[in-house]
């Protein structure tokens, strides 16, 4: 979660809020303020606003490895919310940030490449996975996905031997994030 500190009338509050990333804190903000500018009590907005709970299957906590780092999931399956999910996750870790997805079949080619570049860019070590294939073969979508991708990056076909791999290696200060299909 992020600590916040709203001034609100010329008083300052802090509050907890349970989500992390800045679009989720600009979306919590607005709703708050949405509220109390439609006469909602300022005082119990803020206290709703700190009971916040993730969407299911968006940057949502889902586990604690064994050597105590957070695994997150995220329905990201585009270059633009796989870069975003990474990219709030990156201020709340201070080992390396792990990053397991891959891309549907029968879907947009053009997203792979992008989508493998965007997770070599902001993530330390990118495991490149099956997500569901479809009628296409598995290994074409992981190559396709690998091509825009950098030398931070392996192919680990098996969806759940990849998660089981970035769990192996995570330390405590590491985050892990398994994205493409929340909470499925």
């Amino acid at each position: 979660g992020q600590e916040l500190t709203i001034e609100y009338e010329g008083q300052q509050r802090v509050i907890r809020l349970p989500l992390i990333g800045a679009y989720q804190t600009a979306n919590a903000l607005v709703a708050a303020g949405l509220v109390i500018a439609t006469g909602g009590d300022p005082s119990m907005t803020f206290d709703a606003v700190s009971r916040l709970q993730p969407v299911r299957g968006r940057l949502e906590r889902a586990a604690i490895t064994p050597s105590g780092a957070p695994v997150y999931i995220d329905y990201a399956h585009t270059p633009d919310a796989l870069e975003a999910a990474i990219e709030a996750l990156r201020p709340h870790v201070s080992g390396r940030l792990f990053c397991v997805f891959g891309a549907g079949g029968d879907r947009d080619h053009g997203k792979r490449a992008p989508m493998g570049a965007a997770a070599s860019r902001h993530a330390d070590v990118v495991i490149v996975t099956d997500d569901n294939p479809r009628g296409e073969d598995a290994g074409d979508i992981r190559r396709e996905v690998l091509s825009g991708a950098g030398d931070n990056a392996i192919e680990i076909g098996d969806r759940r031997e990849a998660i089981a791999h970035a769990i192996g290696q995570a330390e405590k200060d590491d985050i892990v994030l398994v994205a493409g299909k929340g909470h499925e």
